[in-house]
């Protein structure tokens, strides 16, 4: 009998659906039920066979190309590429990948107006370097505020008040701070991250200056996090926003590229507030001040009493700890920490058998500091961020 090679359905199909393919097993099936056509019933094609093996060789390479083909097809989409073929489709949004990002720190430098600093730098107490923009000009009232570079690579952290040394002398330089810590740095962008960062970048090009700015800001290299605010009110809003404005809180990224960013895509009229405050040049040379914030990092402590059972160890107390500190420092800008939340990580897998069965917790107590923990949530400001780590969390162990 002679076979129609167009309909042996063995091969990847396009329908409106999307891409699919037989397994494996199902060509190797088909491919045999032919051979056998070809040439008798009583063929032998175990897996043993000479006929067998290449039978299965056969099979092996139509469902590599079929694999190949599928790849090649989701590559073609944000949502399902991978790696570099997701790296390669963001470009079309006009954004790329966020390689290795050294730790960053906004730091004022304190001198003569006028004075030109290039390519200097700057020392924290640690003894770390930090790399200025190529040149820096001290304005009119003494001081600027620009973004240090960590020369280290890594996550590099540097506590507020600690970068505080001349590390390339200038004449007219005098002083050296940074008011807030440093934002420290990240390791490659992964692919979740990236699909996240795409789908909010075709906000650029909104109706809305405001989705606008959000979309931009989350282009920019080197920021992690941010939120954005907006009073579009006659009156000071509950966030302490002026009128007729917006309010940006920004992780990471340089100070003057974001501000340049605002500036280029905020609406007419619309006024800038934050703690920071930067000048940048139009297209005219007129300078305009840009304000933002950065994020204050709000330590939170907490406070666990429980009694234990058979099987408990002092490895649990650890794996608790970590469990509620990862859980906190997920939590995104100006969210609020929710007693009723907490309770969850604390409770060790208590539905699939983990080793919660091993406690039973008593009382749960949340605070900003060790000694103001309370059986209630803590509310943040929309500045601030809360964070945490295994050294702001006791557990007490009831008689």
């Amino acid at each position: 009998m002679a076979l129609n090679l167009d309909t042996l359905g063995l091969s990847a199909t396009v329908t409106a659906q999307g891409i699919t393919a037989p397994d494996y097993q199902t060509i190797l099936s088909t491919i045999t039920d032919y051979f056998r056509q070809i040439y008798g019933s009583d063929a032998y094609l175990d897996p043993d066979s000479k006929d067998g093996q290449m039978v299965a060789l056969v099979a092996l390479a139509i469902h590599d190309a079929n694999t190949t083909a599928i790849a090649v097809y989701n590559s073609f989409s944000p949502s399902t590429a991978l790696s570099d073929g997701l790296t390669r489709n963001v470009k079309i949004n006009g954004i790329s990948r966020h390689a290795v990002v050294n730790s960053t720190v906004d730091v004022t430098l304190t001198g003569v107006a006028g004075t030109t600093i290039t390519n200097g730098s700057v020392k924290d107490t640690n003894g770390v370097i930090w790399d200025l923009p190529a040149t820096v000009s001290i304005g009119i009232d003494g001081n600027v505020i620009v973004t240090a570079t960590c020369a280290t690579a890594g996550a590099v952290a540097a506590v507020a008040n600690s970068v505080n040394q001349i590390n390339t002398p200038t004449r007219g330089w005098l002083s050296v701070t940074n008011p807030g810590a440093a934002d420290v740095g990240a390791a490659v962008e992964t692919d979740a991250a990236l699909r996240v960062r795409q789908a909010r970048s075709v906000a650029i090009a909104s109706l809305t200056p405001f989705e606008a700015v959000d979309g931009a800001l989350a282009g920019i290299d080197g920021v992690t996090r941010h939120k954005l605010y907006e009073n579009d009110t006659g009156s000071v809003d509950a966030n302490r926003l002026p009128a007729h404005s917006i309010s940006a809180i920004v992780e990471g990224g340089n100070v003057t590229q974001i501000a340049q960013t605002i500036r280029g895509k905020k609406g007419q009229g619309v006024a800038t507030f934050g703690s920071t405050a930067v000048t940048v040049p139009d297209k005219y040379g007129n300078n305009h001040v840009i304000r933002f914030s950065r994020p204050i990092n709000v330590p939170i402590f907490v406070s666990i009493s429980m009694r234990v059972f058979t099987g408990y160890t002092t490895a649990v107390d650890e794996q608790m700890k970590r469990s509620i500190a990862d859980y906190i420092n997920s939590l995104d800008i100006g969210d609020d920490v929710l007693l009723s939340r907490v309770y969850s990580p604390a409770n060790l897998g208590v539905v699939s058998g983990g080793d919660a069965r091993y406690y039973d917790i008593i009382e749960l107590k949340l605070g900003r500091t060790s000694g103001s923990v309370a059986p209630t949530n803590v509310v943040t400001a929309y500045d601030e961020s809360p964070i945490s780590s295994a050294d702001n969390i006791s557990i007490t162990v009831a008689p």
